[in-house]
């Protein structure tokens, strides 16, 4: 049976990884994989989630099963992080997940067998996974426009054209907030012409929330994909935990679904229980668990935002160091979005012959379409980086 299958190309990331592993150079950046590094190029436990996790392990008395749908607790503690109070209650609902991915995959599959005929919209650029599981599913997705490489900002007007083409059977997947891979995000009054947009055509948003916290605020990043959520009759949230609590390999993610009314949010939550026990039947504890003592509890969850905002403030600090020393060496303005753009990636604009001068000649990685992860640098970086970014001509 198995002589039957074919090689599968390498994922890039995974691959690069592999490569600046290899590199012996002690000077080499490693600009690809997508973790918060702190000033000593370590990916840290945060303080919030080491004590939480303490407690939930001196507490603990039995490993049983919880629900199909996962643990009550985080979810309503997800929905609330997500949503405030701005939605009626009895229309949220949503499910545990194993990381923003899971989360994800549950909502493709809640759409499938809802509407099989659904049709997906991602941005151009996007994250690779979106379309790499939709076309797995059998559903290779629409593309709509987004970023401008010339201007490096958003290209709302071509954007709100391609929707036009958008209708009751289509899901627009968008990015909450720290868009990756280009950093360039949208504005509250654009997610407001968006909402109006799926309200008068009919079509379903799906939010992207990984970044949550990590561009200029908790408040601040949820502002935009809100004001959606206030105006239209449905909409999809799918969350991680990885990057905001660096709960990367623990796996810790979750489904939001608003509904038209309480009746269908009911729907969905059966649906979606269903669905998981299909898939993995329960969702890992542990992490969800952490993250729900977190914000349940007012000494951790003021823990967890005052370093969620030390490390949002040494991530747009790197971005104005880069911006300012590019400045320099060019004696130009034309790398300044890199100061202007949001969470922890930012498309530099280089070719991919400029990507592979660079990993050649100065041991920079980065991604062949030249996303970079900014929290990647150290600050003693970034003088030497500059260089190499004009030194291989972008």
């Amino acid at each position: 049976m198995f002589a039957d299958l074919s090689p599968q190309p390498a994922d890039k990331i995974i691959a690069l990884m592999a490569a600046y592993r290899e590199d012996p150079r002690t000077d080499k950046i490693d600009l690809g994989v997508g973790v918060y590094k702190d000033e000593s190029g370590n990916t840290p436990v945060m303080r919030a989630v080491r004590t939480a996790e303490a407690e939930l392990v001196a507490a603990q008395t039995t490993k049983t099963y919880t629900r199909l749908i996962g643990d009550a607790d985080y979810i309503a503690a997800m929905q609330e992080l997500a949503l405030g109070d701005l939605v009626a209650r009895d229309r949220v609902t949503g499910s545990q997940a194993p990381g923003g991915t899971g989360a994800l995959r549950m909502l493709f599959e809640l759409v499938r067998l809802a509407r099989p005929t659904a049709r997906f919209w991602i941005s151009d650029p996007s994250w690779p996974n979106h379309a790499g599981i939709l076309k797995h599913m059998g559903t290779p997705p629409r593309s709509y426009s987004y970023f401008d490489p010339v201007s490096r900002s958003v290209r709302f007007d071509a954007m709100m054209e391609d929707l036009k083409e958008a209708g009751p059977n289509d899901v627009v997947i968008l990015h909450g907030c720290c868009h990756n891979p280009t950093g360039a995000n949208l504005t509250v009054a654009q997610w407001e012409a968006l909402a109006e947009s799926a309200v008068s055509q009919g079509w379903l948003p799906l939010v992207d929330l990984a970044y949550l916290g990590l561009g200029d605020g908790l408040a601040e990043d949820a502002a935009g994909y809100r004001a959606m959520a206030v105006r239209v009759p449905r909409m999809m949230i799918a969350m991680s935990c990885s990057k905001n609590f660096g709960l990367y390999r623990d796996r810790a993610g979750a489904t939001v679904v608003i509904g038209e009314t309480p009746a269908e949010a009911s729907m969905v939550e059966g649906t979606l229980a269903s669905l998981n026990r299909l898939t993995y039947s329960f969702a890992p504890h542990h992490p969800a668990a952490i993250v729900a003592r977190i914000l349940s509890t007012p000494a951790l969850r003021a823990e967890w935002e005052e370093e969620l905002g030390e490390m949002r403030d040494r991530v747009n600090g790197l971005r104005h160091s880069l911006a300012s020393a590019l400045r320099q060496e060019t004696n130009s303005d034309r790398f300044d979005f890199l100061a202007e753009h949001r969470g922890m990636f930012s498309l530099l604009g280089a070719s991919s012959d400029q990507v592979e001068a660079m990993r050649a000649d100065n041991g920079v990685y980065m991604v062949g379409d030249s996303r970079m992860n900014i929290a990647g640098l150290h600050p003693d970086q970034i003088p030497g980086f500059a260089r190499a970014i004009i030194a291989a001509g972008v």
